[in-house]
């Protein structure tokens, strides 16, 4: 099936996976920080379903987590520019939704292939840019200790996905030269803001046993990071296993981002 043609009927009338509440409309502030963190992450999970799709990795899941990214990141996109709480966070979503129409048409031409794998790794970077600029704009408007969990637990979404992102792009040959500078980057700030989270004042007992977990997931995700192929079947083996672990770690830690999105 065409690519095209399957996303138009999984958003029409297929099943949807959808991570978190699925409101309607943003409701209220912290919910705002949410949706538009959760954007974040689906810059970065579009891209490495992507990478995983040309790869042949973990399909079909990888096609779906394709498509329905695809689906959710356009409905929250239009939810948050109707939210939108100034000319500030207008103007940047505007520059969001400029920047994710050329995203989305180098990820939808054609069977994912390595030469437009780099453009989609180029221009996954420039939406996340916008969309983590409205983000903490819209953290700056709540002004509160909850509005600043809810950015923070839901960056580590973003976070998770970004790794294997990177992993993914290394192991197919279409990495940037920095890309192993910048995932060592991001399992450091992975690292720091788990801390930052696991110490809050804000945590309830269901809040920390989540975040338990999310360490345990992390102990599996980061094993999975750190392999090194000898053999084209290890090579896929340990790239399904980067596939598999950031979505489990990503689903704790969408868990607790809506719980933070609740202590007020």
């Amino acid at each position: 099936m065409d690519r095209r043609h399957f996303l138009h009927m999984t958003a029409a009338g297929g099943s949807l996976l959808i991570l978190g509440p699925a409101w309607a409309q943003v409701g209220h502030i912290n919910d705002a920080i949410n949706k538009s963190g959760r954007q974040r992450m689906l810059s970065q999970r579009m891209a490495k379903s992507y990478l995983q799709i040309g790869q042949a990795i973990d399909q079909p899941r990888s096609d779906k987590i394709f498509t329905d990214s695809i689906s959710l990141f356009e409905r929250q996109l239009n939810e948050l520019q109707n939210f939108a709480p100034n000319a500030e966070n207008k103007a940047t979503l505007a520059e969001l939704r400029k920047a994710w129409l050329g995203y989305r048409e180098v990820l939808l031409t054609g069977k994912p292939n390595a030469r437009d794998a780099r453009s989609v790794m180029a221009l996954s970077e420039e939406v996340l840019v916008l969309a983590h600029a409205s983000t903490t704009q819209l953290e700056a408007v709540s002004g509160t200790a909850a509005g600043h969990l809810v950015n923070v637990a839901g960056r580590q979404r973003m976070l998770s996905q970004r790794m294997a992102k990177f992993y993914q792009a290394v192991s197919w040959g279409v990495a940037p030269t920095d890309a192993l500078g910048k995932l060592a980057q991001s399992r450091t700030e992975f690292l720091t803001a788990m801390k930052e989270l696991s110490d809050s004042p804000k945590n309830t007992r269901t809040i920390a046993s989540e975040l338990e977990l999310a360490q345990q997931q992390w102990f599996f995700f980061d094993q999975a990071l750190r392999s090194s192929a000898t053999t084209v079947e290890s090579k896929k083996r340990f790239a399904t296993n980067v596939a598999t672990t950031s979505e489990r770690i990503l689903e704790t830690m969408d868990r607790i981002t809506g719980m933070y999105e609740q202590v007020g």
